[in-house]
């Protein structure tokens, strides 16, 4: 049995990019204009958060952003304080932009102030910042507004030059806010050098499977899924097109990864080679049960029946993909065990299943099971092998991305 949650075969060709957006609004008049901004950069396939200043909300309010971006928007640095909404939102954002970007705004930017919600998320971000500024000519060449301008060029952020044109009243100058192709245009360019993954197909496992016993009991293990979930999410920032199988995870659904949900391994061995054909790369980080019960029961068995259970063995599905898989398919595996030498153990892994990658770790005592963090060996059939020693899974997914870019051998960086 499965359960699909997909993103159609028929978007844009960079609406698998899944890259994460923040776009700040500044408060003046151009700010009506980043409504269109924030629609074309949908339509261009990112995925938008809008943060608008407190002033801004004079020119647009929050339903219409909510409306547009379809997410909730946080306006107030002290809402949901509980919650940090600051770092949590710098933590997801891949790059920011701030379109219209005020004078004063660049320069409590340019003076690493943080007093509202927006300024706060820019300095705990360590993402690529790209400000578009739009305000009256004179404001733009004042000798203060052009030394914060190179004060944050200088740092390595990026700042568009105004338009020049007509301008609110009867002014007409430099300092109009640029089409919105211009600011889209710039923001691909700036995720260009990143989007090292931008057009390959890539197909993950998570989570654990199952083997039903009964309508009650089943054969199962631990995993939660976060590996595989934080795979498919670093694939999809670096612009990867993601199809994630996983199999019992609570984990919520990642916007731009095409979603599969399934329960045994039958269920994600059928999906598996469903889509195996047209993946670059597949990475199997599920937890596969290796046996199920020969019968299984259409009503529950009772305790005082409950004596023995037959098995037999599933397939092993990283073998068969191994076996079957396409020139030039990069195959990574995943292996938990409880004791010896994990590099050893992983190496001799790697060489019976036949795969290009393989990460190994040691799940002593019910660890790493549901954690956040990770230690373990990525061991590899032709580069040197890496001792990953605690740190998180997504940063474990990104070096796993890393060698997965190096081994197709045409990055698109």
């Amino acid at each position: 049995m499965t359960q699909e949650s997909s993103t159609p075969d028929n978007r844009p060709a960079n609406v698998g990019l899944g890259r994460e957006l923040i776009l700040g609004v500044g408060g003046g008049i151009a700010a009506y204009k980043a409504c269109d901004l924030l629609r074309r950069l949908k339509e261009s396939g990112y995925l938008v958060t809008v943060i608008p200043t407190q002033n801004s909300l004079n020119f647009v309010g929050a339903a219409t952003w909510e409306a547009l971006s379809g997410r909730p928007v946080e306006t107030n640095l002290w809402n949901n304080v509980h919650k940090v909404p600051h770092i949590q939102l710098a933590k997801i954002a891949s790059m920011i932009v701030i379109a219209p970007t005020t004078a004063d705004l660049l320069a409590r930017l340019a003076g690493g102030r943080a007093d509202d919600l927006l300024t706060n998320v820019v300095l705990a971000s360590k993402a690529p910042l790209l400000l578009v500024p739009a305000m009256h000519p004179e404001m733009w060449l004042n000798a203060a507004t052009v030394a914060n301008v190179q004060t944050l060029r200088s740092r390595g952020v990026t700042v568009l030059e105004p338009d020049v044109g007509a301008l609110t009243g009867s002014d007409i100058g430099q300092g109009r806010f640029p089409e919105s192709q211009r600011i889209v245009a710039a923001v691909a360019e700036n995720f260009a050098r990143k989007a090292d993954l931008h057009g390959h197909r890539i197909l993950i496992t998570a989570g654990g499977t199952r083997e039903a016993i009964d309508p009650v009991r089943y054969i199962g293990n631990r995993s939660s899924g976060k590996q595989g979930f934080a795979l498919a999410l670093a694939a999809v920032r670096r612009g990867a097109l993601v199809d994630l199988v996983a199999a019992n995870s609570e984990l919520a659904d990642i916007e731009g990864v095409r979603m599969h949900r399934v329960e045994s391994t039958a269920d994600m061995f059928a999906k598996v080679s469903e889509l195996a054909d047209k993946a670059d790369a597949i990475i199997m980080s599920a937890a596969v049960a290796d046996a199920r019960p020969v019968n299984r029961s259409q009503t529950k068995i009772s305790k005082e029946q409950f004596h023995s259970l037959e098995l037999e063995t599933n397939p092993d599905i990283l073998k068969h993909l191994s076996e079957s898989r396409n020139a030039n398919q990069i195959l990574v595996g995943f292996a938990a065990e409880t004791a010896g030498d994990l590099r050893e153990k992983g190496s001799q892994k790697l060489k019976a299943k036949g795969v290009d990658l393989l990460y190994v770790n040691d799940v002593s005592q019910g660890q790493i099971f549901g954690e956040d963090d990770s230690t373990g060996w990525i061991v590899d059939s032709t580069e040197q092998d890496f001792f990953f020693q605690a740190g998180s899974k997504l940063a474990l997914a990104d070096l796993l991305l890393d060698r997965i870019v190096s081994k197709l051998g045409y990055p698109n960086d």
